[in-house]
């Protein structure tokens, strides 16, 4: 995004320590870099580089970042287009000469309204992964349980974790043999509970993502 005529003192940085608080005048949102999730009213919502958000003047709101995110901060922007709760789309001028804080309230006025999405519950959606992990889950079988198409929950997890869904599976099911390791049961019996084809390719994963093998979990088990 292209930032003329707006002071670098304006981008704030936002992580997983969130907060929640109040203000007395409106803010506009735009996320520079990354994505901000923002609760307004109990109305859940998100900015990124492609998208704004209205926050009125008193509306109590929480955030936090799932990574660092990088958002402009407008406050005391007063007018109609400030008055309510709002996500619009980034004007394709800001696209291309940037955001002009002189005028941006009158230009919020031809700026497309971006409806909320469905939201990926990613607690139910491990704990159904995590009673099957045994499945070979494909990301049609993921996308089925989110009530999305796969394309959609591709970029949606990119989006919000920066990863895919099947790392994602994959995660859950190395976390299972972990636990299953460290308490003794045998490696052929881990695989095949959490979907390995063989011990082997089971410890070929254990070492390339966790940089860890059956032998060194066993041995951490000795000690607890």
């Amino acid at each position: 995004m292209v930032l003329p005529c707006i002071e670098s003192t304006l981008v704030r940085l936002y992580d997983r320590e969130g907060a929640t608080h109040v203000h007395d005048h409106p803010q506009v949102l735009f996320g520079v870099e990354g994505t901000l999730h923002v609760e307004v009213q109990g109305h859940s919502a998100w900015v990124d580089a492609s998208c704004g958000l209205v926050v009125p003047a008193g509306a109590t709101h929480a955030y936090c970042a799932a990574r660092t995110a990088r958002v402009l901060v407008l406050d005391d922007l007063t007018g109609a287009t400030t008055e309510r709760l709002r996500r619009f789309a980034l004007p394709k001028q800001w696209r291309n000469s940037g955001i002009q804080v002189d005028t941006l309230v009158d230009t919020l006025l031809d700026a497309s309204t971006v409806r909320a999405r469905r939201r990926i519950d990613l607690d139910a959606l491990a704990e159904r992964i995590d009673a099957d992990l045994a499945r070979s889950w494909t990301v049609a079988d993921l996308a089925a349980a989110c009530c999305l198409s796969p394309q959609r929950l591709r970029a949606r997890f990119a989006e919000s974790l920066g990863q895919s869904p099947l790392a994602f599976v994959r995660e859950r099911r190395l976390n299972r043999a972990e636990q299953l390791l460290r308490r003794g049961v045998a490696l052929d019996t881990v695989a095949i509970e959490v979907g390995y084809g063989s011990s082997s390719a089971l410890s070929a994963a254990l070492r390339r993502v966790r940089n860890s093998g059956a032998r060194e979990l066993r041995q951490k088990r000795a000690f607890l």
